[in-house]
C-alpha cells in the first residue's frame, strides 16, 4: 500500500524564460568536432544535420508553444511508492462498451513524449474513424529519473522496481485490474507487471522482446532462433556502445550531455534515426525531436535515464528468464531493432498473437500513431470487460 495517501494533483509545469534564454546561449556556443568529409551517418550523428539543428534549435524552435501544447494533456503529479511521478490520465471518451484502462510504458531515450499522440486516438477511437467500444482509461506515466518524475536519490530503479510503482500507481487510480502495453525498456516493465501482478494485468502487448536471455540447452533452440542470436550479437557490436556506457559508466558521459545540449541532441538523435523506420527526417519533423530534446534538457534527466541500465545490469538471471503466462501479444514493427522470431516470443511468454506491421520502427507510437493505436486495439479487445475504473 502506498505511504501516504493518493492525491494526484494537476500539472502543467512553464519553464522560466532566463532557463530557455541559458539554452539558446550554450546553442550559439557550441565547438563543434571535426568530420571526416561526406562521412554522413556512417560514425554516428550526421554533423551537417547537427549543425542545422542546433542552429533551428537556438533561433527557430518555440518551447513555450510547445510546452503549451503538451500541457492540453491531462497531466498529474503523485506520490508513489515515496517518489512523486508525472503521470497522463486520459479517460474513455463516449464509450459504447466496458472500458479497459491501459498502462503504456514508455523506454529510452524518451518519456511520456513516446505516447503523446496515441492518447486521443485510445480514448476517442469514435473520433478518428474507428470502433466507440474500443475505447480505453489511458495512463502515461514518466519513469523516475525520466520526464518530469523524480529522480531517485539513492539507487536508480529496475524495471522490476518500476513495474511495482505502475501496479501500485494503477491501483491508487482505481484501476484494480487493466491492460499493460510497451516497448524498449518499457517493454522490460510490461513483462515484469505480468510477471509479478498476473491477477492484475488482463493481457500484455510489447512491441520488441528485448535482447534475448536463454539458460537451457543450445540443441533445443530453431535454426530460426540461431540466427537471431548472432544478428542480436551483431547489432550488438555495432550499435550497441552506448548501452555499455549505460550500465557501466553513466556518470562520465551524464557529465558533458548535461552540459552541452549539442552534445545531448548528438547523443539522442542519432538513436532516433537509427532505430526509426527510414531514418529521422521520415518519423519526425524538428519540432517533435527538439520537444524530446527539450524535456531532457529543462529536466537535467539525462543521467538519471541511463541510471537505469545499469539497475537492470544488475537483475538476476533467473528474473531474465521468467516466462510470462499473462495472455501476450507482440506487434513487430517492419523497421525496429533485432526483431524477434515467432518461436522464441512462444518460448519466453504466452503469445497469442503476432503482427508485423507494414510501417513504423522502435518508436512505433510517434512514428506511425494510428497504426499503433489500430494494434493496441484489435489485441485487447477479447480482454475488455475485465477492468475497475
Amino acid at each position: 500500500m502506498p505511504d501516504t495517501p493518493f492525491a494526484p494533483e494537476p500539472f502543467a509545469p512553464q519553464t522560466a524564460p532566463e532557463e530557455i534564454e541559458d539554452l539558446r546561449t550554450r546553442l550559439r556556443m557550441t565547438r563543434w568536432p571535426d568530420a571526416p568529409e561526406d562521412a554522413g551517418w556512417s560514425l554516428g550523428i550526421d554533423l551537417d544535420y547537427l549543425r542545422e539543428l542546433v542552429a533551428y534549435w537556438a533561433d527557430g524552435f518555440d518551447w513555450p508553444a510547445q510546452e503549451a501544447a503538451l500541457a492540453r494533456l491531462p497531466r498529474f503529479r503523485a506520490q508513489v511508492g515515496g517518489l512523486g511521478i508525472h503521470f497522463v490520465h486520459a479517460r474513455a471518451v463516449a464509450p459504447a462498451g466496458p472500458v479497459l484502462p491501459l498502462v503504456l510504458c514508455h523506454g529510452w531515450p524518451d518519456s511520456f513524449w513516446r505516447y503523446a499522440k496515441v492518447v486521443s486516438l485510445l480514448t476517442d477511437p469514435g473520433a478518428h474513424g474507428a470502433d466507440p467500444a474500443d475505447a480505453f482509461d489511458v495512463v502515461v506515466p514518466d519513469m523516475p529519473g525520466f520526464g518530469y518524475s523524480d529522480r531517485p536519490t539513492g539507487p536508480p530503479l529496475s524495471s522490476i522496481d518500476v513495474a511495482g510503482l505502475w501496479a501500485e500507481l494503477m491501483r491508487g487510480l482505481g484501476y484494480e485490474r487493466f491492460g499493460a502495453a510497451g516497448g524498449d525498456m518499457g517493454s522490460h516493465v510490461s513483462r515484469y507487471l505480468a510477471l509479478d501482478h498476473p491477477d492484475r494485468v488482463a493481457a500484455v502487448h510489447r512491441t520488441d522482446a528485448g535482447l534475448p536471455v536463454f539458460a537451457g540447452d543450445p540443441a533445443t533452440l530453431t535454426a530460426e532462433e540461431r540466427a537471431w542470436f548472432a544478428e542480436v550479437a551483431t547489432w550488438g557490436a555495432t550499435e550497441g556502445a552506448y548501452g555499455a556506457m549505460h550500465r557501466t559508466k553513466p556518470q562520465t558521459a551524464a557529465a558533458a550531455l548535461n552540459d552541452s545540449p549539442a552534445g545531448l541532441a548528438a547523443w539522442i538523435v542519432e538513436k532516433l534515426h537509427g532505430w526509426s523506420d527510414g531514418g529521422v527526417d521520415r518519423g519526425y519533423t524538428r519540432d517533435e525531436i527538439l520537444t524530446l530534446l527539450s524535456i531532457y534538457w529543462f529536466t537535467g534527466t539525462i543521467g538519471s535515464s541511463m541510471r537505469m541500465y545499469h539497475a537492470n545490469s544488475a537483475i538476476h538471471a533467473g528474473q531474465l528468464t521468467r516466462r510470462v503466462e499473462v495472455p501476450s501479444g507482440f506487434s513487430l514493427f517492419r523497421g525496429d531493432v533485432v526483431r524477434p522470431p515467432r518461436a522464441w516470443l512462444e518460448r519466453t511468454t504466452n503469445t497469442v498473437r503476432v503482427t508485423e506491421p507494414e510501417r513504423g520502427g522502435h518508436f512505433a507510437a510517434f512514428e506511425e500513431p494510428e497504426l499503433y493505436a489500430r494494434e493496441l486495439r484489435e489485441f485487447f479487445r477479447p480482454y475488455r470487460g475485465t477492468g475497475a475504473a
